[in-house]
């Protein structure tokens, strides 16, 4: 009876040790990881965008008008901010798993044939609504772990949008395991992989009370050395591929490979719940109980005394909300979502990132028919596609790391990386624009890594300039200016400058323009002008990005995270006292 009991009793241990695994903070990061590894299907459009292409008729300017509208989605997600303000994380990753298959799939079924042809503002329609799912899983999973590790919240976003970056290339690799050299069937695989994960992992993310652990930016440095592993392993695999034709099984391989690669984090995360589980442990079964006895608070009679009518008048005077929402503010405060719009910090981070973030997606987006106007295979061109994701990556979490250290060290303000990645972007857009042997590579690679490293850097900069309150509304709203820069970059400038490119190509041939289902250039000069045009407009946007820089670094010489290692003392207390 007794060895029954203690079965039983150690069966119940260890269904709490599990559950206090899942439920731990760690593992909301490991499911967060997942989340995000399938929340990038944008980054790969210019992999099946060919296929649309042409099984639907379009030319240049039609594919772009549909790319933008993609971005538009992708970047416009002021609903999920305001619903995360009223609803729980679970809730809003839900709603973004059901719109990520619904989008993805009814253009799978358009470009398969098996429905009617839709219209082009019905496509517009399904990639927007399918791209607008990211917003859901940005909004539940990374806001809610930014409120979870305010302090290290640099370092979170840097990874969590670094493997958002990573997840071209790792949907790629799953997909050439499932149903081989098959863009068609990627567009299939993009609408049901990322929804199911959502589905899996949903009830985890969740906000916790901030607990700052002793050891907590060594695991984060550990999480970011498996990170790299993965995509240094991605990057190497891409160029074999690249190289060596692969048979299904090879595929299969290299899928498992990712796979073990991405569930790595988990060993981390149960490793950190364990070494809680035991600590807590310890302290329940100690023998000595630490009472901790308050003072009685003495009030004075003055105190106890209720505000007369007058001195409520005082001190509460009433104030119009116009005038609130002008009211100014100091830098790290919670801004009303108002105050934080109309702001003149925001405005500049807009600007910047109109220019950065446009010419970004415009250039990613084009890679596909830049790759085939300067003759290279399809599967070279799938190369720079995941060229773009891994360096996404190694910006992102560069931006992150690296940022944090600058910070720390010698208190450079945070948009002084913003200025210098800019800068950087304009040499990509130039190798494109005067391309020599080779040159694409080394342009895929600096343009990842900038459009990577703005993003994290972005969103830590919001965070801390106007609060964490309604942070998951304000990383949303500074969102917009990215599809709007994509608009007029890609859809006004680069799409019509080479449909011109390739009407020229035709006149010089003699060939009428109706006698040719889709236009398509040959040649280093059809993005030429409109790669020149994207290297003006980034040193521009780097230019805009250096007045924040000026305009902020007082705040940055002060510690902007007082606040929350305050609050994390307080619940550390709080915590060891009612144990």
């Amino acid at each position: 009876m007794g060895e029954a009991a203690m079965s039983c009793s150690g069966g119940r241990e260890v269904f709490r040790l599990a559950a206090h695994v899942v439920r731990g903070r760690w593992f909301m990061v490991f499911a967060s990881f997942l989340i995000m590894s399938g929340a990038g299907a944008t980054y790969v459009f210019s992999t099946y965008s060919k296929e649309i292409k042409v099984s639907l008729g379009y030319d240049q300017t039609t594919l772009n008008l549909l790319s933008f509208f993609k971005d538009l989605g992708a970047n416009v997600g002021v609903l999920s901010g305001l619903i995360a303000e009223v609803t729980q994380p679970w809730f809003g990753i839900l709603v973004g798993s059901v719109m990520n298959f619904a989008g993805y799939f009814m253009i799978w079924l358009a470009v398969t044939g098996k429905i009617a042809k839709p219209q082009v503002w019905q496509m517009c329609i399904y990639i927007c609504v399918g791209a607008n799912s990211q917003n859901f899983s940005n909004t539940g999973a990374l806001v809610t772990c930014v409120k979870n590790f305010p302090v290290s919240r640099s370092m979170i976003l840097g990874l969590l949008k670094g493997f958002v970056g990573l997840s071209g290339a790792i949907l790629t690799q799953l997909y050439l395991a499932i149903y081989g050299n098959d863009s068609i069937s990627l567009i299939l695989l993009i609408g049901w992989l990322p929804a199911a994960i959502s589905i899996i992992f949903v009830y985890t993310i969740r906000t916790m009370k901030v607990v700052r652990q002793e050891n907590e930016l060594k695991v984060f440095y550990h999480l970011l050395y498996i990170s790299i592993g993965l995509a240094l392993f991605l990057m190497v695999i891409t160029i074999v591929q690249k190289q060596v034709a692969f048979s299904h099984a090879g595929y299969a391989a290299s899928a498992t490979a990712v796979c073990v690669l991405l569930f790595l984090p988990l060993a981390i995360a149960i490793r950190e719940e364990l070494a809680l589980w035991n600590l807590n442990k310890q302290r329940i079964n100690s023998s000595t109980e630490i009472i901790v006895e308050k003072p009685p608070i003495v009030e004075s009679k003055q105190e106890a005394q209720p505000p007369s009518s007058s001195t409520q008048l005082e001190e509460k005077p009433k104030v119009s909300c116009l005038a609130n929402i002008f009211k100014k503010r100091e830098r790290g405060d919670d801004y009303t979502i108002l105050q934080a719009l109309l702001s003149i910090d925001m405005l500049i981070l807009f600007m910047s990132r109109l220019f950065g973030h446009g010419c970004s997606l415009t250039a990613i987006d084009n890679l596909g028919q830049i790759g085939e106007s300067l003759g290279y295979q399809t599967h070279t061109i799938s190369s720079f596609v995941s060229l773009v994701s891994i360096w996404n990556f190694f910006g992102r979490v560069f931006a992150g790391f690296v940022s944090e250290i600058l910070l720390a060290k010698w208190k450079l303000p945070r948009p002084l990386m913003m200025s210098l990645v800019l800068f950087l972007a304009c040499i990509g857009y130039l190798m494109i624009a005067f391309p020599t042997p080779g040159s694409v590579y080394v342009a895929s690679v600096i343009i990842g890594f900038s459009f990577g490293a703005q993003v994290p850097i972005n969103h830590a900069i919001i965070s801390e300039l106007f609060g964490l309150k309604y942070y998951a509304t304000l990383l949303n709203c500074g969102q917009l200016a990215s599809p709007l820069g994509s608009y007029i970059l890609n859809v006004r400038v680069t799409g019509v400058l080479y449909d011109r490119e390739a009407l020229k190509q035709l006149a010089r041939k003699g060939i009428a323009r109706a006698s040719v289902k889709e236009l398509t250039c040959i040649g280093s000069q059809c993005y030429r002008l409109s790669f020149i045009v994207l290297a003006g407009v980034s040193f521009i946007g780097a230019v805009i990005s250096l007045i924040l820089v000026y305009g902020t670094r007082e705040f940055y010489k002060g510690d902007i995270y007082k606040k929350f290692r305050e609050e994390t003392k307080v619940a550390e207390t709080e915590t060891t006292v009612s144990r």
